[in-house]
């Protein structure tokens, strides 16, 4: 049976208690309501399911921290969905509903994220790799938004992570694009073709070629050969960071 396929059938166990027992109860409605007598005891395909609503239910609240859920960080999900995860079209769908009721619920991020902890609590290094994937969501649009990063703060309390743990991602995925956006003398709010025209033009102001056929010393030509490496580094980790 797949991982979701119980729900689609109503075989939701009735130990999903708080506030992801009643996301789930939600999503899938009067399904459940026809099992009510069917009680039985926790087991792994609940805990599955619980994981699932509750990481989705996060992805959810922080999307949609500062106000509104962008189309970059709507095609992150779409990402994960299909190669984080590996969803089928079932499993999609319920994830997917699951994350279109948390968001606009008036549940906070902060209770979803203590019951993943408590479902998770046995594996900090699951916690760890959750906590990243919400840093590359929230920087889905190029850039973190103060209620995001308001957010992210409180996960390695509320996860019992590493207390230097959010400085360290803050530097991988925040810092590090920034970065790469000042190499090229670009923007977080230029269009990828514009930045591509930018590279295109240092690519050439800074190719060895270039400036041994100038004439120019030595020293500047090794100086120009780092430059230049620089900046396609630059601009390749933007390429991917604009292709996610």
């Amino acid at each position: 049976m797949s991982l979701f396929g119980g729900i689609v059938g109503g075989f939701v166990g009735f130990t999903l208690l708080g506030p992801i027992g009643a996301l789930v109860g939600s999503v899938v409605g009067s399904r459940m309501t026809e099992n009510r007598t069917r009680r039985r005891s926790a087991n792994n395909f609940d805990h599955q399911v619980a994981f699932f609503a509750a990481l989705f239910a996060c992805f959810a609240k922080i999307s949609k921290a500062d106000g509104v859920v962008s189309k970059e960080e709507v095609n992150k999900i779409e990402e994960f969905i299909s190669t984080k995860f590996n969803l089928d079209d079932e499993q999609r769908n319920f994830a997917i509903n699951i994350f279109q009721k948390a968001k606009d619920d008036n549940v906070s991020f902060e209770a979803y994220a203590k019951q993943l902890y408590s479902l998770l609590k046995q594996s900090p290094n699951s916690l760890l790799i959750f906590y990243e994937l919400l840093f590359e969501l929230a920087m889905a649009d190029g850039e973190l938004h103060p209620a995001e990063e308001k957010i992210l703060k409180k996960v390695p309390n509320i996860f019992n992570l590493n207390g230097n743990i959010f400085k360290e991602l803050y530097e991988k995925y925040v810092s590090n694009i920034v970065d790469h956006y000042q190499v090229l003398g670009a923007n977080k709010d230029m269009s990828f073709s514009e930045i591509r025209k930018i590279y295109l033009r240092k690519r050439k102001e800074f190719h060895p070629d270039m400036l041994i056929s100038k004439g120019l010393p030595e020293e500047l030509i090794e100086k120009a050969k780092l430059k230049f490496i620089e900046i396609q580094e630059a601009y390749e980790e933007l390429e991917k960071h604009h292709k996610k």
